[in-house]
């Protein structure tokens, strides 16, 4: 596939594809470049974003992602009456990337954010590689988390054998591919559905039997990776913490939790959100038999038992609007 890129990309150098490309890619920098705050944690500096208004929320995001798919993901619950306040993680779009991207020290980042903001207490959402961050959280700084929401975890789970660490040849490809916003442009216009499989971890039949609403939302997530050049180091370490993840101290998560996979998730994450469910005492789970990695068709109803959960455990809006 990569090679087939290459060519393509070779191909499509001409002068109208070109222009079709920059266009493309002045819009996706306008997008990340504006609407976001950069404030100055203990690792340097965080990009983050917030939308709505009412008790706040921490919405932590997946792989490929940025403050951008933060916000784009928690659109209904936004709807539904909360504040997101959306921040980029390590290596992501303005974020910094510390010598120590570590998911515990990514958990120790959003202290920073919550002090910044003069928030007490928070519910927090992690989707994919952004819910090991989420479930650090809770674990370390349980006086900071109200509840825990954890979608698609690209989590530890038992007698479950990590990927396959990529050789040489293969990791320079995917440096170099994670570094050039025209490859992955390329591969966009190309080969959309082996990128859907690929990245989004989604059958591509499931999005085109999906509703036109729903085919579209994907095509956002996926498309909103560009530019992809701004996110390659969070990327290149998603793919470090997610690849082979460590098992964590589930035990001492006492904030309530919600865990939600898919069957068909071809990153295989349902083993894992049933690990976090039974180690967490009292943890709601809800596994769906297929939708793939971005719980295509289940959507609004996904966000609907979120925001359904929140609200059941939100009891941290009053002394938060009084330090806001």
């Amino acid at each position: 596939m990569i090679l087939g890129l290459v060519s393509a990309a070779e191909a499509a150098a001409g002068g109208a594809t070109w222009r079709a490309f920059s266009v493309e890619m002045a819009r996706a920098r306008a997008r990340v470049n504006t609407g976001s705050t950069v404030f100055e944690s203990r690792f340097g500096p965080m990009d983050y974003a917030t939308a709505g208004s009412g008790p706040p929320c921490l919405m932590i995001h997946g792989t490929g992602g940025g403050f951008d798919q933060g916000l784009a993901f928690t659109a209904l619950l936004v709807d539904a009456g909360w504040r997101i306040i959306a921040p980029s993680r390590f290596g992501y779009l303005r974020s910094a990337f510390p010598e120590d991207p570590s998911s515990e020290n990514e958990a120790d980042a959003f202290v920073d954010l919550l002090d910044e903001l003069g928030i007490a207490r928070v519910p927090i959402i992690g989707g994919s590689a952004g819910a090991l961050s989420a479930i650090q959280f809770a674990i370390r700084h349980p006086d900071r988390c109200s509840a825990l929401v954890v979608v698609v975890p690209a989590a530890y789970a038992p007698d479950h054998p990590p990927a396959r660490p990529p050789n040489a040849l293969a990791r320079a490809i995917i440096e170099y591919g994670l570094r050039s916003d025209f490859l992955f442009w390329v591969g966009l216009v190309t080969a959309e559905d082996a990128m859907i499989g690929a990245l989004l971890a989604t059958d591509p039949a499931l999005v085109h039997a999906a509703s036109p609403e729903e085919q579209a939302r994907v095509r956002s997530i996926l498309r909103d990776i560009q530019p992809v050049s701004l996110r390659a180091e969070g990327l290149l370490n998603d793919g470090a913490l997610a690849g082979n993840p460590k098992p964590m101290e589930l035990e001492r998560i006492v904030a309530p939790t919600f865990v939600a996979s898919l069957e068909d998730d071809r990153f295989e994450t349902a083993p894992a959100a049933r690990h976090i469910a039974s180690s967490v005492p009292g943890a709601e789970l809800v596994i769906y038999p297929s939708g793939g990695h971005v719980w295509v068709g289940h959507n609004d109803d996904l966000f609907a038992r979120i925001d359904a959960f929140l609200r059941k455990h939100n009891t941290e809006s009053a002394g938060n609007e009084a330090q806001g």
